[in-house]
């Protein structure tokens, strides 16, 4: 199904993305500590900057910031003034965050026009938005219905997907009154057949790009099963423009997930393709610590090939028979594979230093 196009990233320095309208369905994630100290703190400043920096690197495409106050409002902008990563401010109650973040070259605002205090007040931050050039990503959730929806939902009449759906239909039609199209919309549930069913009624009826997402979606393992479960149903539907992984996880894995989850769904293509085995009682190579060193300079590399670690070397080659480059091995001795083919037998601690060298020769 394809969408309108919007654009993230206004008139400053930010990098522009395309959300919707055919464009590559890109990766966010959210910034997890507060940036209430950037002003005065350079460390911290310079550290989130080589962060934003590493997260690009291995493939992320947006971060989104909480803005309760002012000072992170301003940190946000110092932010945004120095990387070239489109950085999105989460907005909830208080207008004037979003107009302060509006100084800084921010790539969209996030509100929810039904908890920031009245039409007039979404008027306002839609016009300097527009102004600025900066889209909007309207965001509701299963905890910000309106009261006469609830009652539907408590009464039978209507079930919770119908009253997001609806929720986020409202709240579109105040930005189409103003004569705003570039927003983006997004409708999440801690459930995860909840978070299909709205999103299906929604792109069922309107073009607006999707952000989707599994709210609240839980720890690393069950928060990419829901989130996994989710997306590859609405994705291989045709339906999402953008997704984040929303894990109690730091943001570098809410990233790996996504990035994975389109891989598989088909809607990302090239860049290093990953597999290892899960070990087992044959104690061979530690292909554990092995992918922790190496899974994000290898997601980092501009490189279409399949790289397989694998524990043993009865199996490795031949189950890694595939890939591009492998490496397996007993507790001292390492195996280099390209091909299903044994192309080098070296010390296990050499393997690192080996495993370059093979991997840059590609």
């Amino acid at each position: 199904m394809t969408t309108k196009t919007v654009y993230l990233g206004g008139k400053g320095v930010t990098k522009r993305i395309a959300i919707g309208g055919g464009a590559p369905v890109s990766v966010q994630t959210m910034w997890k500590e507060g940036i209430t100290d950037l002003a005065t703190d350079n460390n911290k400043l310079d550290r989130i900057l080589r962060e934003l920096n590493d997260l690009s690197m291995i493939g992320c495409d947006i971060v989104r910031f909480a803005v309760p106050d002012i000072p992170s409002a301003q940190g946000l902008c110092l932010l945004a003034e120095r990387t070239a990563m489109p950085l999105v401010a989460d907005i909830h109650f208080d207008y004037k965050l979003a107009l302060e973040c509006l100084k800084g070259n921010v790539a969209a605002i996030r509100i929810n026009p039904g908890n920031i205090g009245s039409v007039e007040n979404t008027r306002t931050v839609v016009e300097a938005c527009r102004e600025q050039g900066v889209a909007i990503r309207i965001g509701i959730n299963s905890g910000s219905l309106p009261k006469d929806l609830q009652e539907q939902i408590a009464t039978g009449k209507i079930t919770r997907a119908q009253g997001l759906c609806e929720t986020s239909a409202r709240e579109a039609a105040i930005f189409e009154d103003l004569k705003f199209d570039q927003y983006v919309v997004s409708m999440k549930s801690s459930d995860v057949n909840e978070t299909i069913q709205c999103n299906k009624f929604y792109a069922e009826k309107y073009n607006n790009p999707l952000h989707l997402g599994v709210t609240e979606a839980g720890p690393l393992i069950g928060g990419i099963v829901k989130s996994s479960i989710a997306f590859s149903t609405l994705l291989n539907q045709g339906i999402g423009d953008t997704i984040r992984v929303s894990l109690s996880s730091s943001p570098e894995n809410e990233v790996v997930a996504g990035i994975n989850i389109l891989k598989e769904c088909g809607k990302r293509a090239g860049g290093v393709k990953l597999v290892s085995c899960p070990r087992c009682g044959r104690i061979g190579f530690d292909v554990h610590s092995f992918v922790d060193r190496w899974q994000n300079r290898l997601l980092a590399m501009d490189k279409d090939i399949t790289v397989a670690v694998m524990g043993c070397v009865v199996n490795g080659p031949g189950e890694g028979r595939h890939a591009d480059l492998g490496i397996a091995g007993t507790a001292d001795k390492a195996i280099i594979f390209k091909k299903g083919k044994i192309v080098r037998t070296i010390d296990a601690k050499d393997a690192d230093k080996v495993f370059e060298q093979e991997l840059n020769s590609l």
